[in-house]
């Protein structure tokens, strides 16, 4: 509970999370490319959305909720969430479920990512962490890339708060295909929550960034 609120509430700490070969056996946090966890199974309706098709990107054990996860699914279209690409209008996916682990099915899969295992978090000083290279910062505040208030107005309004970011600075060489694009533009994609006194909850799709 210490921990939470200092990273949460007083943002002074934050947990770092890396990328590494899904090949290890250091104990996870999640992973990203590869499949879908095995809960969205059959769900194509949940994610799809008419002719907007929605790719699995990752999934990261809430750190906060053992019990639970938070996955993200970009849409197939990168004009789509190019141009909706802050809260309330963005189009990136952010569900959370309870603990699944990934399926044998490739209804969501990105052929662009290549499967790599998300590192157990490692606590550190938040400004610290600023000059750090990272996949996932939980905590703390935001690293932005472009730091305009436009991004926060209505997750200001409706009382949201910076929950985590994923940056692309954190992939390793490995995680991309040859020929493929980052998913954002070699940018980050920033995740907002209500933070209750003792509950994080509504884990949503903030803003993306990049330079």
């Amino acid at each position: 509970m210490e921990n939470q609120t200092n990273i949460l509430a007083q943002r002074v700490d934050c947990i770092l999370y890396y990328a590494e070969s899904a090949l290890s056996n250091e104990p996870r946090a999640g992973w990203i490319g590869g499949n879908a966890p095995e809960f969205f199974d059959g769900q194509s309706d949940l994610i799809h959305e008419g002719n907007q098709k929605y790719t699995f990107y990752l999934s990261l054990i809430h750190p906060f909720k053992p019990e639970s996860m938070i996955s993200i699914f970009i849409p197939e279209d990168y004009e789509e969430y190019l141009e909706n690409n802050i809260y309330p209008n963005c189009s990136i996916k952010v569900i959370e479920h309870p603990i699944s682990t990934e399926s044998t099915e490739a209804m969501f899969t990105n052929p662009g990512l290549i499967k790599h295992a998300i590192s157990g978090g490692e606590l550190s000083n938040d400004e610290k962490s600023m000059d750090q290279s990272f996949l996932i910062k939980v905590g703390g505040n935001p690293r932005l890339i472009q730091n305009e208030d436009y991004y926060l107005t209505k997750l200001k309004e409706e009382s949201f708060s910076f929950l985590f970011q994923v940056d692309e600075e954190g992939y390793p060489e490995t995680l991309l295909q040859e020929d493929c694009n980052y998913p954002f533009g070699f940018g980050s994609l920033y995740i907002y929550a209500k933070m209750g006194t003792t509950e994080v909850q509504h884990p949503v799709a903030g803003f993306w960034q990049f330079s």
